[in-house]
């Protein structure tokens, strides 16, 4: 009978002993499975995006920059080629007018030559001598002045002008002198003899006047326009070919 009960004292301390122990490992379970699930808590499921960014992981505000300045760049792009295109249609509009007014350049400098003929052919005949030509020769001289007409209409239709600057001052853009004549009694510089005529096709000159010029004149022609260049000072004169000597 002793012997039983000194036999279980020493198992219940060992139980008492072991009791420690055992709360202790339950308590450390118990602080893990609390941190695993605050962690799991704090993970973002499967399938969802966290707050504050995109599907891919991206700020935003980084993507809404990029597509700014993306679309500033392709309006930049689109300005510049509409502004590109209105000059090339301006350019188109003008070459267009040019090409329709002086088209026929080459063609009409071609023609002056039977132009020229057909008044040297007038000018061969005074008009002091007609009236004793035979009729039918007059007739012939009639359908020469006819056919000038006619062809110098067809020259205006198409933009050519013929001019004659006779009495008019001297202008190096649309003149040619030839040659110079002493006159003191007519300002310097002024057209006193006409050698050929000259024409215009728009606003160019198809081909300038070869004329003769006044020297030794006044400098500036009686009732000249205000602001109009004085001619050429008296012993300057002007070279053949329309330049100041």
């Amino acid at each position: 009978m002793t012997d039983d009960k000194a036999g279980a004292a020493p198992a219940h301390e060992a139980t008492s002993a072991s009791a420690p122990d055992t709360a202790a490992a339950s308590a450390a379970y118990a602080a893990t499975a609390a941190h695993a699930e605050a962690a799991a808590g704090s993970q973002t499921p499967p399938g969802q995006t966290p707050p504050g960014q995109d599907p891919a992981g991206q700020d935003p505000g980084a993507d809404l920059a990029a597509l700014a300045k993306e679309a500033a760049e392709h309006k930049d792009r689109l300005l510049r080629t509409l502004a590109e295109m209105e000059n090339l249609r301006r350019r188109t509009e003008r070459e267009v007018a040019d090409a329709r007014t002086y088209g026929i350049s080459g063609f009409a400098r071609d023609m002056l030559g039977v132009a020229d003929n057909l008044r040297r052919a007038l000018e061969a005949v005074g008009a002091e001598n007609r009236d004793a030509l035979p009729a039918p020769l007059k007739s012939f001289l009639e359908g020469v002045e006819l056919t000038e007409r006619e062809l110098l209409k067809a020259f205006e239709r198409n933009g050519v002008k013929r001019f004659d600057p006779q009495g008019q001052r001297f202008d190096p853009n649309v003149h040619q002198a030839m040659f110079e004549i002493p006159d003191a009694t007519t300002p310097n510089g002024t057209v006193v003899q006409v050698v050929q005529a000259g024409y215009m096709i728009g606003e160019r000159v198809l081909r300038p006047a070869l004329v003769g010029v006044s020297k030794g004149g006044p400098k500036v022609a009686p009732g000249a326009a205000a602001g109009e260049p004085a001619a050429p000072a008296a012993g300057e004169g002007v070279r053949p070919g329309g330049t100041a000597a």
